[in-house]
């Protein structure tokens, strides 16, 4: 049930995220169930740890806050092994997170993020407003003054004709028409009545000054629209295929260690090409100069110059350290991203195993929590599993910005929430299990009571 209730949640984030890449493109139902389908998959590895949570917390409160807890003590078993049935169940989840991380979640995210592209890139649906231009059919400007409630007949018609891209040299006036779409919806049939079109004739350039005028009524007119634009293209999935969340455990190590090997094959070669450009370069040129053929020795050469071989001789050395240091900024930027694209690839490694071991770190918190809290249903339990689940979140945000930026190792950024959260987890476990009033005020307070009393008397 927890586990449902998070995924609609984290289902409806994304829908107030998009909803306005869904609104007024005309989208079938089928592509948006496929694409709330893959995306509800999607939110699993954020759902299930908060599930965990949240229904350990609820189930240990529901047995402290009956008593059942004492019963089971008082019979002469401990906490670790009333725990014992619902730790192997946790194990088991954390192994299917493990494997759904590893195998599913690279599809899907596959599946969700090139469907989500295309729909982003679709056009709206083609939608006539009374009084307003529509600019969507490529080539037409077309006002609408009135539609009937038919929402086909349409009334006093406006089309600018920009297709010559010259301009509004071409207006068709109407005062009704139909609007229809063919069988296939490939095309929309506009057909107009009793109208007038006007065309200024600027073909020739010798009337361009005069601007001539070319008036044509009609009766009847039919203008064809082509629709291929507004239908929603599947892009090739395989074009997607290289971002590190579309990749397994396997392909992520392949690609760090690819990355890796071409980071160092570029140190390398900018150190030979730098080397064998600029300086050898320069060299040749200082030899080619030096027509009095000084040796090198002669600490004197360059005086002995002309002021017009020196000038010569410093502009072309600065040109030529400019030229080294461009080439070697733009290498260390180069160098940069290609560094960044390790550290995310390293980021997305991690993710795979963070998954499974907060589902166990977040039991471990949660379960003796609930023994310790003795509060069941959906009110306590569950403003301490939001609590809790917020400070891991945001520990986990932080640290993969970290370890994205290069400030931190990848693998202390991904840790990092479940380093801080696992003492934690342990604390709990060892005052519940010794029935320690951790959440009872009246411990902290009847000490202070004391107090007061011994400084009365």
């Amino acid at each position: 049930m927890t586990f449902f209730i998070a995924m609609f949640v984290f289902f409806m984030m994304f829908i107030f995220k998009y909803i306005d890449d869904f609104v007024g493109k005309g989208i079938d139902a089928s592509i948006l169930a496929e694409l709330f389908f893959y995306f509800s998959l999607t939110t699993i590895p954020m759902a299930l740890p908060l599930a965990i949570l949240l229904s350990s917390l609820m189930t240990f409160g529901n047995l402290g806050e009956h008593f059942e807890l004492t019963a089971m003590k008082s019979s002469g078993m401990a906490l670790q092994k009333v725990m014992m049935p619902l730790i192997v169940t946790t194990v088991i989840l954390s192994i299917s997170a493990f494997y759904f991380s590893n195998n599913i979640l690279p599809y899907t995210n596959l599946k969700a993020g090139a469907l989500l592209y295309d729909v982003r890139e679709s056009k709206p649906a083609l939608l006539f407003k009374e009084g307003v231009f529509n600019n969507s059919l490529d080539g037409f400007s077309i006002r609408v003054n009135k539609k009937d409630k038919d929402g086909k007949t349409l009334r006093d018609i406006m089309i600018y004709d920009h297709r010559s891209r010259q301009g509004n040299n071409v207006v068709l006036i109407a005062k009704y028409g139909k609007m229809e779409e063919t069988a296939d919806k490939m095309f929309l049939v506009l057909t107009l009545k009793d109208g007038v079109s006007y065309k200024e004739m600027s073909d020739n350039p010798k009337e361009e000054k005069s601007h001539p005028l070319m008036r044509d009524k009609f009766e009847e007119r039919i203008i064809r629209f082509d629709l291929s634009e507004f239908k929603m293209s599947r892009t090739n999935e395989d074009l997607f295929k290289s971002n590190y969340q579309m990749l397994s455990l396997s392909q992520l190590a392949t690609a760090s260690d690819s990355l890796h090997l071409k980071n160092e094959k570029r140190k390398t070669d900018f150190e030979k090409n730098i080397t064998n450009s600029y300086y050898s370069k320069s060299s040749a040129f200082l030899a080619k100069i030096d027509t009095q053929k000084i040796e090198s020795k002669d600490s004197n050469y360059f005086a002995r110059m002309s002021k017009a071989q020196k000038l010569n001789i410093i502009e072309a050395a600065m040109n030529m350290a400019r030229n080294a240091k461009i080439t070697a900024e733009s290498m260390a930027n180069d160098i940069d991203a290609e560094r960044y694209d390790i550290y995310r690839c390293d980021v997305e490694w991690h993710r795979k195993f963070t998954l499974s071991i907060a589902c166990l770190v977040l039991f471990f918190i949660g379960a003796p929590l609930g023994a310790i809290i003795r509060k069941g249903g959906l009110g306590m339990p569950v403003v301490v599993s939001v609590l809790f689940f917020i400070t891991f979140h945001i520990l986990s945000i932080t640290g993969e910005k970290l370890a994205k930026e290069g400030e931190v190792p990848p693998y202390q950024g991904m840790w990092m929430a479940t380093a801080i959260l696992l003492p934690i987890g342990i604390f709990l476990t060892i005052k519940a299990t010794s029935d320690s009033t951790l959440f009872d005020i009246n411990s902290y307070i009847h000490p202070i009571k004391k107090i007061f009393v011994r400084r009365k008397k």
